[in-house]
């Protein structure tokens, strides 16, 4: 499938009423590009992303431009309140060199060990670093859970079917998946036990409440004497 998307070059305004124009800032750069600032339709760029995630090259086109370049996303900010995209930021690739980059997991299949065994899966990564040509790249890579039959079972990054021309530069040895058995009756007994709260926990906390306050005028004292006054015979006339 091809992804697509045209974008204008991005004046000096402000970014905050270029948001509320339905546009979100952001910016093109790569190694044979100079960085471009531009905007770009918050509603396509939202449609855009949901489906070609951050390995499926774009063809990204600024207006104005004749030929289209390919791209990927690169970083992507959020609003913490609104959760809506503020800004965004695309890499140009080189078709022809090798690249370094990140691709999603897709789990399927149904780990045995859950089904059958009451387990809880436990999943340790949801994305692995690939090598590859750009042409290469896929959106997503299958890991089959139904092989985890066992509770001694585990996938690894090793253990991952990688399409023609992808290369995993993660240590083959890291963990993806595995299901880890049920606690124990006694094991659920000892946390119950160690989440209640002890007597002795509750009496300290209400000598706390309930200690005196400091008796007014006592606070503060200090050991200094007052000088005595001298006696009316020892004035010097």
């Amino acid at each position: 499938m091809t992804y697509s998307i045209t974008v204008q070059k991005r004046e000096k305004n402000n970014a905050d009423e270029v948001r509320a124009q339905g546009q979100v800032p952001g910016v093109v750069y790569g190694p044979d590009r100079e960085p471009v600032s531009i905007l770009v339709d918050a509603r396509e760029l939202e449609k855009l992303y949901a489906e070609a995630g951050d390995s499926n090259l774009v063809d990204f086109t600024v207006e104005g431009e004749k030929e289209p370049a390919k791209v990927l996303f690169q970083d992507i900010q959020y609003d913490v309140v609104k959760g809506n995209m503020v800004h965004v930021d695309f890499l140009q690739i080189q078709m022809g060199v090798e690249m370094e980059t990140s691709i999603a997991l897709e789990f399927v299949g149904e780990p045995a060990a859950v089904k059958a065994l009451g387990g809880t899966l436990s999943k340790a990564i949801d994305t692995v670093s690939v090598r590859c040509l750009p042409k290469d790249l896929v959106g997503s890579i299958e890991v089959d859970l139904s092989t985890l039959e066992t509770f001694e079972d585990a996938i690894h990054v090793k253990d991952l079917k990688l399409p023609e021309g992808i290369v995993a530069a993660d240590n083959p040895t890291n963990m993806i998946a595995k299901v880890t058995p049920p606690l124990s009756e006694d094991q659920l007994k000892a946390m119950e036990e160690a989440e209640a709260p002890t007597v002795a926990d509750v009496e300290v906390e209400g000598d706390k409440k309930d200690g005196s306050a400091p008796v007014e005028g006592e606070e503060g004292k200090t050991d200094e004497k007052k000088e005595e006054p001298k006696a009316e015979g020892d004035k010097k006339e």
